[in-house]
């Protein structure tokens, strides 16, 4: 039994060798420019030893890809327990907060989705992203709808807000801690996000200006039209 357990803690070191040294060399220089000899060097193991535990050097990849959609997921994590309490738009600090510790956590994991961006056309990503509006809906739903016949919102749509948010400050946080470009938006950190949340929260315009704006009568639009085809002689069918 002891040596069965020895064993057993052996080859989950070894994988986790194997998963730390791919999401590093991933990461910094690509999937197709990193070999499986440099995830084995990396790893301290043999490319054989490697092939115990993984078929390829895809799946290390996709193996690293669904680790950090398993840690989005975790119910215990920070950003999940805001989302559980469906007080947006209040909770906006405790979100942006939230957001910046799983960038903090997750820098490398969150380059793999460029990665995947750049050289599988995001085959890998999309189902998270097209699953995205559903699981927004089945949180903030109701309470959303809830609070809107309550009058608590104004002409915007909340849903649309709350994916916007969370978009944006992981878009935010991504690059100024994993691009290497701070201060992007020329100003702290601190002093961007409380500009968008001030923003998400009461709007740009003043209120009488966004009922002038409503009160001005929007042109129809016109109905679309195919394009005629055209015949060689003189441009006429």
């Amino acid at each position: 039994m002891a040596a069965r357990m020895l064993q057993e803690a052996k080859s989950e070191a070894s994988v986790q060798a194997i998963l730390d040294a791919g999401l590093a060399l991933f990461s910094s220089q690509g999937y197709r420019a990193t070999t499986l000899r440099e995830i084995a060097d990396k790893a301290g193991l043999s490319v054989g030893n490697i092939y115990h535990h993984f078929p390829s050097k895809h799946e290390i990849y996709l193996r690293l890809i669904a680790r950090y959609w398993e840690r989005l997921s975790d119910p215990e994590l920070p950003l999940n327990n805001v989302f559980a309490a469906a007080a947006f738009p209040e909770d906006l600090e405790r979100m942006a907060e939230a957001i910046e510790s799983v960038v903090d956590d997750n820098a490398a994991h969150i380059l793999l989705i460029y990665v995947d961006v750049i050289e599988f056309r995001g085959e890998n990503i999309r189902p998270f992203y097209e699953g995205m509006a559903a699981r927004f809906e089945a949180i903030y739903g109701a309470r959303f709808r809830e609070r809107s016949a309550a009058g608590d919102f104004g002409d915007g749509d909340p849903m649309t807000a709350v994916m916007m948010t969370v978009r944006w400050l992981f878009y935010f946080y991504t690059v100024e801690k994993c691009f290497g470009a701070p201060l992007h938006f020329g100003m702290t950190p601190k002093q961007a996000v409380e500009g968008f949340i001030r923003l998400i929260r009461y709007g740009l315009l003043p209120r009488e200006r966004r009922a002038a704006i409503r009160s001005v009568p929007q042109p129809k639009q016109q109905p679309a039209t195919a394009a005629r085809p055209r015949s060689s002689r003189g441009g006429k069918p």
